[in-house]
């Protein structure tokens, strides 16, 4: 009787039921749509029905006295990471374990903290806090995406695949920099801010003892890659054993502070000026010193030709005198002075 009810009755009460409290369907069970001999359908569930087990939140923020460019790229990581979080500018004459007791206050696990001096170097610290380990970069060649005219794009919140470089691998330093890596720029899974979608890699590459940064998006033609941006240079410093300081466990020995740069481009531009001035110095003091007589050589003898001797002549005539040519012009010059003279006295 109930049966023939439902088939012969209004069908409009049972689908507004089935719309206001949909049942998600265990995942063991088998989805089987209610009412399926009866000509009843449900409204399927949602696509993320798991939940958000990996709580991993990235704190990012910098200190005071950051360039626009360096602005840029904190922004760009925060859009491009879904699971991170903002905060105002430190004041750099704190010190850095605060950053620990800010990210406790934030609810973040894991941090990158940018840091600037001399309004020209930017050091990026990648933490996990508050336990550690924390690792200190030099970043350089920074572009970032508004800067760069990348033809690729991405699904803002899509989850990105991380690819490392075979040598991350090879070495322990760079084995533990691959794991903090992962569990910071991976987004974690059911996410809610997150989509369900790959679309984008991170790269990671190691060369010229330096880690490069790039961001490519996935073309699902050929499976071929554009880049999207930002992109940027990693110089690692130093590895720490806690957040923010403790014992150090790696130094980097091919590192070499932006002082120290500048210092032997200066010291290298100083000693071009200062040869240039002891060359000019030791051309003066050629020209100032007196020459130096050549020795006489005796094989000079054999190019020289004997000229022919000429007989000695005695004069003894005395040599005709030259006429003496007068001036024509001498006597009409003394006229006309003597003619002035008289003129004058008769004036």
């Amino acid at each position: 009787v109930a049966a023939k009810r439902k088939r012969e009755g209004p069908a409009a009460r049972p689908k507004k039921r089935a719309k206001r409290a949909p049942s998600a369907p265990e995942p063991d069970a088998k989805a089987v749509p209610e009412g399926a001999g009866t000509g009843e359908y449900s409204i399927p569930p949602p696509v993320s029905q798991g939940k958000w087990k990996n709580k991993e939140r990235v704190l990012i923020f910098s200190s005071r006295g950051i360039n626009f460019r360096t602005r840029h790229l904190m922004q760009d990581l925060r859009t491009l990471m879904p699971h991170s979080k903002a905060d105002t500018k430190m004041d750099r004459k704190d010190q850095l374990f605060v950053i620990n007791e800010v990210c406790e206050m934030k609810n973040c696990n894991k941090c990158i903290f940018f840091e600037a001096k001399k309004k020209q170097d930017l050091y990026m610290w990648l933490s996990n806090t508050p336990q550690g380990p924390s690792a200190k970069f030099l970043v350089q060649n920074v572009h970032t995406l508004a800067e760069l005219k990348m033809t690729g794009n991405c699904l803002r919140g899509s989850r990105p695949l991380l690819s490392f470089d075979p040598t991350f691998d090879k070495e322990p330093h760079y084995a533990l920099l691959k794991e903090l890596f992962i569990q910071i720029f991976s987004t974690p899974q059911y996410h809610p801010k997150s989509q369900p979608f790959v679309d984008h890699v991170f790269t990671f590459t190691v060369t010229d003892e330096r880690i490069w940064f790039r961001n490519y998006q996935i073309i699902e033609e050929d499976a071929s890659l554009v880049e999207i941006g930002p992109r940027f240079v990693l110089n690692l410093i130093k590895i720490f054993q806690g957040s923010f300081g403790g014992p150090t466990l790696y130094e980097n020995p091919h590192y070499r502070s932006p002082n120290m740069h500048r210092r032997l481009i200066r010291l290298s531009v100083a000693a071009k000026f200062r040869e240039k001035q002891q060359v000019k110095e030791v051309q003066k003091i050629k020209k100032k010193g007196s020459k130096v007589l050549i020795e006489e050589d005796p094989t000079e003898v054999v190019f020289e030709t004997p000229a022919e001797e000429k007989p000695v002549e005695i004069q003894l005539v005395k040599p005709e005198s030259k006429p003496i040519v007068k001036d024509k012009k001498k006597p009409r010059k003394i006229q006309r002075k003597k003619q002035k003279k008289l003129f004058r006295t008769e004036a």
